[in-house]
């Protein structure tokens, strides 16, 4: 049997560590969901049973422990890491601070996964603002938890490619999988003692916080027409993104848009499809953003284009 380990996270990344830590054949003590820290425990039952986690389904299946505290930083949790003997915790998107006597615990370490190439693009979510900021590379870092977030010491890295088309979905699903054979190729190393510590470059640390409201709304009057698209598919699926026209919203498919040459005005609609629209960028670009949907009303989102269209049409013809 391999390096004992619990694990604590949620979603698909908490998934992938924990088939991560299979392949490596380790004894996984425990997974700690983060479901137990914002869902009370009277209503925790309701909410698995309305909306199990893959994660949860695959631990039900494997007869993993699932730990029923409601806090890493809890007594409970303390005593646990402590009884148990345990070797690693690694830690996938986890979004309580944990404390440095609960981080000293275990045998060789806890180890933060996070999805980028660090130091470089530090804090909550790396998959928008990689995309967000036209990056053509991200990658998954596992280093030592310190208490200052994102800036342990890396114990490995893989680069991840974004493709054009790659929304913030996409990128997320390549990075959670490289995270799963990391994790098993790590957890190798550090039970043969292998693994190097190396400690971040501070001079090339970066930082993103979350994204504001006001962003999700397209400003084409200030952004290229390659910084509008990159926002787009940086937002999905986490947030939609919106064209404003008059006092209408209108939602757009990450999948269903592409970039043309143009000569109008920055933020002037240029032509209209049957749920299409073609507005102007700053650089005398286009986006043609096919298959829209008024927020409010998306049934009457032909009516309200072609409307557009016939204004359009109007305009040109005088």
């Amino acid at each position: 049997m391999g390096l004992r380990v619990v694990i604590l996270g949620r979603g698909e990344m908490l998934l992938n560590l924990i088939r991560g830590s299979m392949l490596a054949s380790a004894e996984i003590v425990g997974v700690f969901r983060y479901e137990r820290l914002i869902v009370p425990p009277l209503f925790l039952k309701f909410y698995d049973f309305f909306k199990s986690s893959p994660a949860l389904t695959f631990t039900k299946k494997h007869k993993i422990y699932d730990i029923p505290f409601t806090s890493a930083n809890s007594e409970n949790f303390k005593r646990f890491l402590v009884k148990e003997n345990v070797d690693v915790v690694l830690v996938g998107s986890w979004c309580e601070k944990l404390k440095k006597e609960i981080i000293d615990i275990p045998v060789i370490g806890t180890v933060n996964v996070h999805p980028s190439l660090l130091p470089q693009y530090r804090g909550p979510n790396p998959y928008l603002q990689t995309i967000l900021h036209g990056e053509k590379k991200s990658g998954v870092t596992f280093h030592l938890m310190t208490e200052k977030y994102d800036a342990g010491p890396v114990l490995a890295q893989k680069e991840i490619e974004i493709l054009a088309g790659d929304t913030g979905k996409e990128l997320k699903n390549k990075t959670v999988f490289q995270a799963r054979l990391l994790c098993a190729n790590l957890l190798e190393k550090l039970e043969g003692g292998f693994v190097i510590p190396v400690e971040q470059d501070e001079a090339l640390a970066t930082y993103y916080g979350n994204v504001k409201p006001e962003e999700m709304t397209l400003d084409f009057q200030k952004e290229t027409a390659q910084e509008l698209l990159n926002r787009i598919r940086a937002f999905h699926p986490w947030l939609k993104t919106y064209f404003q026209y008059g006092n209408n919203f209108f939602v757009i498919n990450p999948y269903n848009v592409e970039i043309t040459d143009c000569s109008g005005e920055p933020g002037m609609v240029v032509d209209s499809g049957k749920c299409s629209l073609t507005v102007a960028a700053k650089d005398g670009k286009a986006l043609i953003m096919s298959d829209l949907r008024l927020y409010r009303f998306p049934l009457l989102t032909k009516f309200f284009i072609n409307a557009i269209g016939k204004s359009i049409e109007r305009k040109n013809s005088n």
